[in-house]
């Protein structure tokens, strides 16, 4: 007897893997987003991470309720809508605080305060993928030891005048071996700030 396929798929599809589909963006555009979506919600509450911005600015393209404007760049024109909606969340933060305010309940103000202060000590999960992170990048630069010695300066928290001297490189050398660097962690998608 023939087997008919299921009328629902169950599938759940990304937004950005809609947008990589439809040819919105590219790999690298993405890869890019997402670095600017890492730097835009650095100032949100945790409740809000870097995904929630991107997929949500991509979700709004995808609908309909923005369009990208001809001849603007994609990457440009997303950057902005993740701008905007940051921008909302703040707006919504706000009229919070200022409703607690005004109907003398600081209930509201004292939540918002709480949602702010996080444990900076990393748990057991954070300090395993910061091993395997710190894995991943030895790896990429096996093969590059001056990359390697900046990376290793930079963690050690010396200026760019202190590796260079230390290894007794060039400012040409230097950031030449940086862009090597950047270029390598941006393709990996090693870009990523601490949540």
């Amino acid at each position: 007897m023939a087997q008919f396929p299921p009328l629902v798929d169950s599938r759940v599809v990304r937004p950005s893997q809609t947008a990589l589909a439809l040819g919105l963006v590219t790999k690298l555009e993405l890869l890019r987003l997402k670095t600017i979506a890492r730097w835009y919600a650095r100032a949100l509450p945790p409740d809000v991470t870097w995904e929630d911005l991107l997929q949500e600015a991509l979700t709004r393209i995808l609908v309909g309720k923005r369009q990208v404007p001809e001849g603007v760049v994609a990457v440009a024109f997303v950057a902005g809508v993740m701008r905007s909606l940051r921008s909302e969340h703040w707006r919504r933060i706000e009229r919070t605080l200022a409703r607690g305010r005004r109907s003398g309940n600081s209930r509201s103000e004292v939540a918002y305060h709480r949602m702010e202060l996080v444990d900076p000590a990393p748990g057991p999960e954070r300090a395993v993928i910061a091993q395997q992170e710190l894995a991943a990048i030895r790896h990429l630069f096996a093969d590059d030891a001056v990359a390697l010695t900046i990376l290793h300066g930079l963690a050690r928290g010396l200026t760019a005048e202190e590796i260079r001297v230390a290894a007794g490189l060039s400012d040409v050398d230097y950031a030449s071996a940086r862009k090597r660097i950047r270029r390598t962690l941006l393709r990996e998608g090693l870009t990523c700030t601490p949540k």
